[in-house]
């Protein structure tokens, strides 16, 4: 296990999902944990199995400017200092392109790209002063495309690429960028899928483990690369997707 004792994490979108599981194996750790998101009743769910002296819960948009900018002003006015963001909050819809929702397409790129923007802009200062890292939550579909999720494939494509620059920007300042790209993983967000039997069948034909990740798969993941583990680790987007990406996409034949 990563000894994050002392350290102070910020995870956005800790509500449920990737980012409650991230904020439990940080505080398992070791760490102060802060955890941000829209819906209070759910953050203080997820609090109130942490150690209280070492927890925050700060609700915030982070697709919004200043809610962003207070969450890490909080984070830092609690425990004095920041050494790891984790940019979680993320949201999608479906639809076919000409058809989908210009008001999703605002929706989604405000708070997958926006928010992740907001959030480590506010937080680089204390992350250089505390030689941190930030761990950005993308997904196979910044890598990939997918049917019916142009915007959400933009939105996450713009994050992946994002993680690069930033590595390459600050890695010399001490300060390390990475993502992980999670396949389907068992969400709230993922609720509609994963209760399909059909659609989960042709899921599960391209992924080579055969089951879907668990939100604690993606979050022991997370504390890695945050973790001195990974200190020469930087600019990665590291697949977390259960061997769906060592398929070159042709259909199973035996």
């Amino acid at each position: 296990m990563a000894d994050f004792v002392g350290k102070v994490v910020v995870v956005t979108g800790a509500g449920s999902g990737i980012g409650a599981a991230t904020a439990r194996r940080f505080a398992r750790d070791g760490a102060s944990v802060v955890l941000a998101g829209r819906r209070a009743e759910k953050l203080h769910a997820v609090a109130a199995d942490l150690a209280q002296e070492r927890v925050l819960v700060q609700q915030a948009d982070v697709s919004n400017q200043g809610a962003a900018e207070a969450l890490v002003a909080a984070a830092v006015d609690r425990f004095g200092r920041l050494d790891v963001l984790v940019n979680n909050a993320g949201t999608a819809a479906f639809g076919d392109f000409l058809g989908a929702s210009l008001d999703d397409y605002r929706r989604i790129m405000a708070t997958n790209v926006d928010g992740v923007i907001y959030c480590t802009r506010a937080a680089m200062p204390h992350l250089l002063q505390s030689r941190g890292n930030v761990v950005n939550v993308s997904s196979v579909s910044g890598l990939g495309g997918d049917w019916g999720l142009a915007f959400y494939n933009a939105s996450k494509g713009a994050l992946s690429n994002l993680t690069r620059a930033l590595a390459l920007e600050f890695g010399g300042r001490g300060v390390r960028v990475n993502a992980v790209n999670p396949s389907m993983t068992k969400t709230e967000m993922t609720q509609g899928m994963t209760g399909d039997a059909g659609m989960m069948a042709r899921f599960m034909d391209r992924i080579a483990l055969g089951r879907p990740a668990e939100p604690e798969d993606i979050a022991d993941v997370v504390a890695f690369l945050a973790s001195d583990d990974a200190r020469f680790v930087t600019g990665v987007n590291l697949p977390v997707d259960g061997g769906l990406s060592a398929s070159n996409g042709q259909p199973r034949i035996v």
